[in-house]
């Protein structure tokens, strides 16, 4: 395993990093997520992200006692706020960035995160109120660094202009094969301000895997096919993006590897990007995931499989 900086911190994160959402704690059973996260530390996967809403504090509960027979120093821990908790906790004033932040380490079982994101931008709060919030808690110590989601080349801007608050990090946007549009303006953005990328859905929701066929039923026991987990998938299993990903195979056959790790190693070509995040419901795929780290792939061949998946994507 390969480690990355976290924008100009101390921070140092795996390529590949293990996520939560949709699977610890709600669309997992426990055992086997138990086992994911085990294997994750065997493979030399250090950085685990989470976030409060991912089943209602489920999968935060589930990392915190999973993670608690374990050095907190053995690792980097990443959550998340703003989507509603209850009808009335939800977005990032200061009120409940302070709440939110104690509930989150109350079920993490630990003292600080080391990283905070906010999960989107939230417009009915004023962003100077939002990063003193987030500013205050870095310096309380419940925070070593902090970050966002999903937030406009605008709305990064606007927080840079900020004087005597804390800096982002990180940004964590979706980001794979077929979706680039961080490419136009954020990546940039963020390079030019010493900010990290931390991708989410590096894999298409698993497309990129190749292991859904255009024209056959989902495999039973696929994301795409559960109740809990496919509801967010529709658009990547079409025909179209189907067939596009299937064509990527032989490439990656060219460039010895499987297309689950040129697709991941794609992502990681690009140097403003830190980590990966991937999901697992079983240990053997973060095996395959973890062995994308520092492959070197020949940039030929992304070149053509950019060109395969544009129509697309």
């Amino acid at each position: 395993m390969k480690y990355r900086k976290l924008g100009g911190r101390d921070l140092k994160v795996s390529e590949i990093s293990l996520g939560s959402w949709l699977t610890y704690g709600v669309g997992v059973e426990r055992t086997n997520a138990q086992r994911c996260v085990d294997r994750a530390f065997d493979l030399g996967i250090n950085f685990i992200d989470t976030a409060n809403v991912y089943g209602r504090g489920a999968a935060e509960s589930f990392l915190g006692e999973v993670l608690a027979k374990r050095k907190r120093d053995s690792y980097v821990l990443a959550t998340k706020v703003f989507f509603p908790m209850s009808a009335s906790d939800k977005g990032l004033s200061r009120a409940q960035i302070a709440k939110q932040i104690d509930a989150s380490l109350t079920r993490l079982k630990t003292d600080y995160v080391d990283l905070y994101q906010c999960h989107r931008y939230d417009p009915e709060t004023p962003l100077e109120e939002t990063m003193q919030a987030l500013s205050d808690v870095v310096r309380q110590g419940k925070a070593r660094a902090i970050g966002f989601s999903e937030w406009s080349p605008d709305q990064i801007r606007a927080a840079f202009a900020i004087d005597g608050v804390e800096r982002f990090v990180s940004s964590q946007p979706q980001y794979s094969l077929l979706w680039r549009r961080p490419e136009k303006e954020v990546i940039p953005l963020c390079r030019e301000r010493g900010v990290s990328q931390i991708v989410w859905s590096p894999l298409g929701q698993g497309v990129l895997t190749g292991k859904y066929l255009p024209g056959a039923p989902l495999p039973a026991d696929s994301r795409a096919k559960s109740d809990s987990m496919g509801g967010y998938m529709q658009r990547l299993t079409e025909s179209k993006v189907l067939q596009a990903v299937q064509a990527l195979k032989p490439l990656a056959q060219e460039a010895g590897c499987t297309l689950t790790q040129f697709a991941l190693a794609w992502v990681l070509r690009e140097a403003n990007v830190a980590s990966a995040i991937v999901g697992a419901s079983r240990p053997e795929q973060l095996d395959e995931n973890a062995a994308a780290s520092g492959r070197t792939i020949d940039p030929a061949l992304f070149a053509k499989a950019e060109q395969i998946v544009a129509p697309a994507a």
